[in-house]
């Protein structure tokens, strides 16, 4: 594997490829979920080089396996989005690509489908506290984490 960090500027090179990711990785989310209404489920190349974040990616023969994209706010990461390729599940991606991610802030805090069990296992394992659920749309629940500073 190999990891990069790929800054506002720079992601246009790899937005395709993103978003082709984005839409594997979020379509078992919103399978576990039983919702699809996930914004980055149908999000553009132009929306996601507007959203201006920040990529940590893992890539395996050239490909991108993984990504983590945040914005950084007062001292504060917000995690924006995780996504692995199902073919790669279970193989420490996410909790490596999340890893790297806490030692960019004190303080970092994510959001994540309140059913989605194995990302709220994860981001636990991490060292995350849950903070709230939140209803961010009608019948459609987040759960807020943040990290132990």
């Amino acid at each position: 594997m190999v990891e990069l960090e790929v800054s506002a500027d720079e992601v246009h090179d790899f937005a395709a490829s993103l978003v082709r990711l984005q839409r594997v990785a979020y379509a078992v989310e919103a399978a576990l979920i039983r919702d699809d209404r996930i914004p980055a489920l149908r999000e553009s190349e132009d929306e996601l080089v507007a959203a201006g974040l920040h990529w940590l990616l893992e890539t395996e023969n050239g490909r991108i396996v993984g990504a983590l994209a945040y914005q950084v706010d007062d001292g504060t990461v917000d995690v924006d989005r995780l996504v692995v390729d199902p073919v790669h599940h279970r193989r420490g991606i996410g909790a490596r690509l999340v890893r790297r991610v806490l030692q960019t802030a004190p303080r970092v805090v994510v959001s994540t489908g309140r059913d989605n069990l194995p990302a709220r296992r994860l981001y636990e394992a991490a060292g995350f506290a849950h903070e709230r659920d939140r209803e961010v749309l009608p019948g459609l629940y987040v759960s807020d984490y943040a990290s132990r500073s």
